[in-house]
């Protein structure tokens, strides 16, 4: 039996905007504040196509898309254990940013993190018993981008 394979890019057009650090690169410039419009690709898999003969709707998409942009869209993000979380918390506590916590930031965490959060959304739709997701690839620009699959 073959496989389908099927592809969902918000690309750097979409306007997911955000700007992070990476605080534990102190041999680099990427442990200070810096931005991309970053973009996202998501891989589904499948053996059996829906009825519409797709692996997966396109259109159904569109929460995925509103998460993304609101978790990626004009913000800050930083990890959960930087230690100048206080500091960002104040920016964001002051209207200055609008600030995501997550565990770890950068390509493949923002990757990893869009992948965790697509897999339980498809499981959430009671999809992912016929379509899975495959990978994730968050991109800063052209040149850089990281995939995270399982």
């Amino acid at each position: 039996m073959g496989l389908y394979l099927s592809t969902k890019t918000y690309t750097h057009s979409e306007g997911l905007s955000c700007c992070f650090r990476q605080w534990r690169a102190t041999h680099s410039h990427c442990s200070l504040l810096h931005g991309y419009a970053i973009s996202f690709k998501l891989v589904f898999e499948c053996r059996d196509l829906d009825s519409n003969n797709w692996a997966m709707d396109f259109g159904g998409l569109k929460p995925i898309k509103g998460w993304l942009h609101a978790n990626f869209d004009h913000v800050m993000v930083v990890a959960e254990d930087d230690p100048e979380l206080a500091t960002f918390q104040s920016l964001h506590d002051r209207g200055l940013c609008d600030l995501r916590v997550l565990p770890s930031t950068g390509c493949e965490k923002f990757a990893e993190y869009v992948f965790n959060y697509v897999k339980q959304w498809l499981r959430d739709q009671a999809l992912s018993e016929r379509v899975t997701i495959r990978s994730v690839e968050c991109s800063e620009h052209e040149g850089n981008c990281a995939i995270y699959m399982e």
